[in-house]
């Protein structure tokens, strides 16, 4: 089985730049299966791990960044496959 986590924040206007590194930098153990890393206007950062786990599996995830970086706390969510048809 596989599940996806979304990791989404919002830095602090004219810090994306540096939440973006922040989030690069963040190391996971054990390694997801894939990780992809966004940018999207208002300084948001988005990251994505890919996981062969069960839905409810304890996985490591990244940290919230200091106060001083974020305009609010950090979105997460969790998805699981869906068979096309």
């Amino acid at each position: 089985m596989s599940v996806a986590l979304m990791w989404e924040a919002r830095a602090v206007a004219g810090r994306g730049a540096d939440l973006l590194a922040w989030a690069r930098a963040q190391r996971l153990a054990p390694e997801p299966l894939r990780r992809e890393t966004f940018r999207a206007p208002q300084d948001r950062v988005l990251v994505i791990t890919w996981w062969d786990a069960p839905y409810d599996a304890d996985l490591p995830e990244l940290a919230e960044p200091s106060g001083e970086l974020v305009t609010r706390a950090v979105h997460r969510w969790r998805f699981e496959p869906v068979a096309d048809g």
